[in-house]
């Protein structure tokens, strides 16, 4: 329908509590650490939910890698889910595969060297 399911609202809500929850350096519990996205529904319904999605993550100082979204569109109007192919499509598993690269990269880089916060 174009719009994150209600469990992932939830977790967003939850977080929201970041936003008060700050350390020495002003930094959200969040910062540092990476999200991505695994997305089931059609490709408009997929950008707007990541949409939706990245920007409340983002707010909740979440950093969100390059190519972040993994997403399975299927036929348009179809009533095959996922869940029923006989096997993942090259393109499905390429992508998540790009996904978990650049997440796990952007993770070690910022392990390595974080956010500095505003009393660096």
């Amino acid at each position: 329908m174009g719009q994150i399911g209600s469990v992932a609202k939830r977790v967003l809500e939850r977080m929201d509590a970041f936003t008060s929850e700050t350390d020495d350096q002003g930094r959200m519990p969040s910062f540092g650490k990476v999200a991505i996205a695994a997305i089931v529904g059609n490709e408009d319904g997929a950008h707007s939910s990541s949409a939706q999605l990245f920007q409340s993550l983002n707010d909740t100082g979440w950093t969100i890698p390059a190519g972040a979204a993994c997403y399975w569109v299927g036929e348009a109007m179809g009533s095959t889910d996922f869940k029923e192919l006989a096997e993942t499509p090259d393109a499905v598993t390429e992508t998540a595969q790009m996904c978990a690269i650049n997440a796990a990269h952007l993770a070690k880089l910022l392990a390595g060297d974080t956010y500095p916060g505003t009393k660096a």
